[in-house]
């Protein structure tokens, strides 16, 4: 088991790691919003599913992996009025089509809109 570790992604705000590698596989911890170079949090659901993306391909990366790997993804939505956007810039990521589960919660970490978790082959 490999943990995985970048300073391209936001650092785990908890006692876990941005991800680790088992198995041949990578798992990516939930990735939010957050801009790695400053900590800052875009407005709008839009530009936040662009940052968690980056910031998904970003851990992916420094596992060994990317992004078109992924075999399977969790999204979790602040507001599933969202949805239809969040696909949209999603769909421009994971051009593999991975499995996927996508549910709206009652509140994600620092009050963004979107968290996205993926597991990829190596």
């Amino acid at each position: 088991m490999k943990i995985i570790a970048t300073n391209n992604a936001p650092a785990a705000i908890g006692p876990y790691s941005q991800g680790i590698v088992s198995g041949g596989f990578a798992y990516c911890s939930g990735q939010i919003p957050v801009n790695p170079a400053d900590g800052t949090i875009a407005d709008g659901i839009e530009a936040q599913a662009h940052q968690s993306c980056k910031n998904v391909a970003a851990v992916l990366a420094a596992g060994g992996t990317s992004i078109e790997k992924v075999v399977k993804t969790t999204c979790f939505l602040a507001d599933m009025a969202d949805f239809a956007t969040f696909n949209s810039v999603y769909a421009q990521y994971f051009t593999s089509n991975p499995a996927r589960s996508c549910c709206a919660v009652k509140d994600l970490p620092k009050g963004v809109r979107c968290e996205i978790e993926a597991v990829a082959d190596v």
